[in-house]
């Protein structure tokens, strides 16, 4: 069974999707209508921006939504998933992949969940951190020791875990992390801590617009970040959405139901390939291949 997978915020590059929009008509038209629901020329800052551009939420998270969505609209006929997923922002990719969302809807609600998430950003300072090397359940007991809000975020791969939270709780984190044996704790450039209780005013934003929006039945299941099982239920997608912004990205054990649910050939749709090198570390003990569209 193949599985399509969507990246989220950290894909992004300088000149991303140009090369689909100059070979590829229906891009062209895509990134056009992108242009136009956005009211201003994301195209411009994408291909030829600078670093900076692309580091802001309300550019970074529309950006890479584009490029998955048009890349797996280019492909056609062959594009044709059993099931799909998105790890945090790319969640929403997914969703219009399988028509649970149409294009524009999905680009409007992705928006909107970037402005939400700048305004909780710039609300109160935060930030997150890479934990590598340290067993996930020693990480969550450092956190719930640690008197300020810091959890963990995504569970990116067995031994790779993101924390999330207070500039000073990540800080305290990081050190006992590091004592703990952990081989790196490493602070990102990141705009606040995502996946986090200090993502509240996102989540109570965001969950106006996305029950304001028309969910299809989807073409094939998605699996969700918030509960790492397979939806076919608007209305439970919907909620997954709305709890996505608090809750941690749960893609190791996302990934190991899509395999314990026959998943064997996993094909990443997006920029970058930061999701093949994780699937293929948390189903190294199954036969699965990974490749990128």
């Amino acid at each position: 069974m193949k599985a399509y997978v969507f990246p989220g915020q950290g894909a992004q590059f300088i000149g991303m999707g140009n090369d689909l929009y100059e070979s590829s008509p229906i891009a062209k038209e895509m990134f056009e209508q992108a242009n136009e629901i956005l009211g201003f020329r994301i195209t411009e800052l994408m291909f030829a921006g600078t670093d900076e551009d692309l580091r802001q939420t309300n550019v970074t998270q529309p950006a890479i939504f584009l490029h998955s969505v048009i890349l797996a609209a280019t492909l056609g006929d062959s594009f044709q998933p059993d099931m799909v997923a998105g790890h945090s922002l790319g969640e929403f990719s997914a969703l219009v992949a399988n028509k649970a969302l149409t294009f524009e809807d999905g680009l409007k609600l992705v928006a909107a969940r970037a402005h939400a998430m700048q305004k909780a950003c710039e609300k109160e300072p935060s930030t997150m951190a890479a934990i590598i090397g340290l067993d996930d359940e020693k990480v969550r007991e450092i956190c719930a020791s640690i008197d300020e809000v810091v959890v963990p975020a995504n569970y990116n791969s067995p031994g790779q875990l993101v924390i999330s939270g207070s500039l000073k709780g990540i800080d305290i984190a990081c050190e006992q992390i590091k004592a703990a044996g952990a081989r790196r704790a490493l602070p990102l450039k990141v705009g606040g801590a995502f996946h986090s209780p200090l993502m509240e005013p996102a989540r109570v934003e965001l969950s106006l617009a996305i029950h304001n929006t028309w969910f299809n039945p989807p073409i094939c299941p998605v699996y969700q970040n918030a509960t790492a099982q397979r939806v076919v239920d608007p209305q439970v997608i919907k909620e997954n959405l709305i709890a996505q912004l608090t809750a941690p990205v749960l893609w190791t054990q996302l990934v190991q139901q899509m395999i314990a649910d026959g998943a064997t050939t996993f094909i990443e749709v997006g920029p970058g390939s930061v999701l093949q090198g994780l699937i293929a570390k948390i189903g190294k003990d199954d036969t699965v291949s990974v490749t990128g569209a």
